[in-house]
């Protein structure tokens, strides 16, 4: 590797993004600025993590503000991906084009208020660093990405100084993402992460593994800024819904699904506090073209809370996110007994797994400009050589779904419309072990990353 070479190719690009928006007018700034001719700051700690004013705005279904004839923004990715030990024992390499400047990803967003009471949230993405299967190459894709379609009412108090109720309908097409605290899955953390490095196997339905291949449709209430409550529905993104899914097959839901979200709110001084739970019970085909065969039922159910302390110069935000799901194989495990999966299915040994899921993350920011965060994550559950044991996508030589490691971060925002980040992660367990997790001698530790990233917007 030629590390003068690319210390300066990530010099340009850092340079070059700089100049792109140092060189913007004051109305080149994203699309929901623009209508609330408010600072970025004003809605986001640091994007995607939404203050108080942020959440009530996505709360008001993107309808605040003046109305843009031009509703877009951009978003672009680039950076360095360095990991521990790139090769197996073997020799093959791991994960591709790491310690070399890379673009990564752009976005383009249709994002904004139709009218006081229709706003929507669009995100269509290119992703430049997909790994593909020989772990060598990477492939180049855009598809549909995080999208929010809303409609809202409200009910004003006698005094007029007051909203007593926000009341709206979503349409969107990733569990979670309709959510307004980042203790949920779709905008929790790690906000942005290495996209060509190996990640543990494990993850529950609502932990992203569902996202842009469903459509939920749901209504949500929010009373005196204390009390939010949210029924949705989801179901599998196809036929009138096609749009909203990224381009494979959609997931095999059965039906209409229900997703719940309670949290209390309390807002006090430059102090914020929500405590609260979500949950779902997801009925799935074992093979999403097979329709015509039993189902697996899926069980998530989750206790969150988040507290924020927003002044200048300081702000503190912390999250915390439990997730319990049972994973009730009665199509696949009787499948399995009987010689095989169903269709492409799952193939577990028991008939009964569970997963569980901790995130802890606490950031401080100064004068909005320097911040750093200290995350933890863990996902336990039951070792299962049918999901998660050699020759599974775990690839784990006891079985186990079992992960657990730590992320430091440093973030500067130089200007409000870029970020440069530098982030550490590092596995104390990988796939079920901390040593020789896959049977062929590769360590949890071998898989700590270390990224560099510069985000943009405009």
């Amino acid at each position: 590797m030629n590390t003068r070479r690319n210390i300066n190719g990530a010099a340009l690009i850092l340079l070059g993004l700089l100049s792109l928006l140092a060189s913007g007018t004051a109305s080149a700034v994203p699309a929901f600025a623009r209508q609330t001719g408010e600072a970025c700051e004003s809605c986001h700690v640091s994007f995607p993590e939404l203050t108080p004013f942020g959440r009530m705005f996505k709360l008001n279904g993107f309808t605040l503000g003046k109305r843009q004839v031009i509703p877009f923004a951009v978003m672009a990715q680039a950076g360095f991906t360095w990991i521990d030990k790139n090769h197996d024992d073997q020799g093959n390499q791991v994960a591709p084009k790491m310690g070399q400047p890379e673009f990564s990803a752009a976005s383009v967003f249709l994002a904004g208020k139709a009218n006081d009471y229709i706003g929507a949230f669009a995100q269509w993405t290119y992703s430049n660093l997909e790994p593909n299967p020989d772990g060598v190459s990477t492939t180049g894709h855009s598809s549909i990405d995080n999208t929010d379609l809303r409609l809202v009412g409200r009910t004003v108090g006698a005094d007029s100084k007051q909203t007593d109720w926000i009341y709206g309908v979503t349409v969107h097409n990733n569990p979670t993402v309709q959510d307004v605290w980042n203790t949920t899955p779709a905008w929790g953390f790690p906000f942005t992460a290495a996209p060509n490095v190996p990640t543990p196997a494990a993850a529950s339905l609502v932990d992203g593994t569902l996202a842009q291949q469903v459509v939920g449709l749901g209504g949500y209430a929010f009373w005196h800024k204390t009390l939010y409550t949210e029924l949705t529905f989801y179901r599998r993104g196809d036929g009138i819904f096609s749009f909203l899914r990224a381009g494979q097959d959609p997931a095999g839901l059965d039906g209409y699904n229900p997703y719940w979200r309670v949290a209390y709110n309390r807002e006090w001084g430059p102090n914020s506090l929500m405590v609260g739970t979500f949950g779902t019970v997801i009925r799935m085909f074992p093979d999403s073209g097979m329709r015509d065969t039993p189902t697996d039922q899926y069980t998530d159910f989750a206790f969150d809370a988040q507290y924020q302390y927003i002044t200048n110069p300081h702000t503190i935000t912390a999250q915390v996110t439990w997730i319990s799901e049972k994973q009730d194989y009665r199509a696949s495990y009787p499948a399995t007994l009987g010689g095989g999966p169903i269709g492409g299915g799952p193939t577990p040994m028991n008939a009964v797994d569970h997963l569980r899921t901790l995130k802890l993350k606490e950031t401080y920011y100064y004068q909005r400009k320097y911040g750093g965060t200290l995350a933890y994550f863990s996902t336990t559950g039951d070792a299962d050589a049918g999901l998660y044991g050699p020759g599974s996508v775990g690839g784990s030589a006891n079985s186990s779904p079992n992960s657990n490691g730590y992320i430091v971060e440093l973030n500067y925002v130089p200007i409000q419309y870029i970020r440069l980040m530098l982030q550490y992660t590092g596995y104390n367990k990988f796939n079920g072990s901390g040593r020789n997790y896959d049977g062929a001698g590769r360590n949890a530790s071998n898989n700590n990353t270390l990224f560099l990233n510069i985000w943009a917007a405009y």
